[in-house]
């Protein structure tokens, strides 16, 4: 299958776009109490998704909370849509946004789950509990561990800023992670869109390193200054993620082709 980063550079190429639209059907939509109904539903409704926007984007990454809170049938669905998403679109990458991890066997198992039960290439990873909780993710050479770094919530300064050794938490992280967990090449950071002068601080911090970076438009993240402040030489290494800004349109596809567009004009020259 190849290295994750291999895989997402390859699609981003291909597509010309930075765009990842999260498959995060919202909770107040309405579907059959029974395993089976919810299982159809959610699927048609993420394989609409797909349909109508894969030629926008360059990366899919549903969000496990909504389809674990549906019960079996939820988990089902998700199963289907990866299914459909390896079978129509083999080459398009998909991240599971499920901000695991545990230590010892547990941390191996929900890697057992994410990787080879559900097929994910890349997963979003907490790293609270620190290195040896996130190696049984790390060791997969060719699966991404896009670790939590500094989100965009209000209640992050909480932790994220704490002065440890001279620095806030969050850079001491993002400089861990580049320089010492990131020995296999397959770290991404998560940087949140609202935090533009954050961006440019791990920018300068990590390097090369790509960012997968929500928060764009309902959340108040400006597209502009997270492309000024985070793109890379290559004006290339961030990956864009959109949910409800695509997804809850009426024309899906003119949404994601509108928002792929837009990151291009800023990024000159796609």
């Amino acid at each position: 299958m190849g290295k994750f980063s291999e895989r997402l550079s390859a699609r981003m190429e291909e597509s010309g776009s930075l765009l990842c639209v999260g498959l995060d059907p919202a909770p107040d939509l309405v579907f059959e109490n029974e395993p089976g109904g919810a299982r159809d539903a959610l699927f048609e409704w993420g394989r609409q998704v797909i349909s109508q926007t894969h030629p926008f984007v360059c990366a899919f990454k549903p969000n496990l909370a909504f389809y674990e809170a549906r019960g079996s049938g939820g988990i089902a669905s998700l199963e289907r849509i990866m299914e459909y998403l390896g079978s129509e679109h083999p080459r398009m990458p998909v991240i599971g946004d499920a901000k695991r991890a545990d230590i010892g066997t547990t941390s191996e198992a929900y890697a057992g789950f994410l990787f080879d039960r559900l097929g994910f290439d890349a997963v979003t990873l907490n790293p609270w509990l620190g290195r040896d909780a996130l190696q049984p993710f790390l060791d997969r050479g060719e699966r991404g561990c896009v670790i939590l770094c500094r989100t965009s919530n209000p209640g992050a300064d909480d932790l994220q800023t704490l002065e440890v050794g001279g620095e806030p938490l969050w850079q001491r992280l993002a400089r861990l992670v580049a320089e010492e967990w990131n020995s296999l090449g397959n770290c991404l950071l998560v940087m949140g869109a609202t935090r533009p002068k954050d961006l440019r601080i791990a920018r300068g911090l990590v390097g090369d390193m790509t960012f997968l970076v929500p928060g764009v438009g309902p959340q108040g993240g400006k597209l502009e200054q997270v492309l000024e402040a985070g793109l890379n030489p290559d004006r290339s290494g961030l990956v864009i993620s959109s949910s409800r800004g695509v997804t809850t349109s009426s024309d899906m596809a003119g949404a994601a082709s509108e928002l792929a567009a837009a990151i291009n004009r800023v990024r000159g020259g796609h």
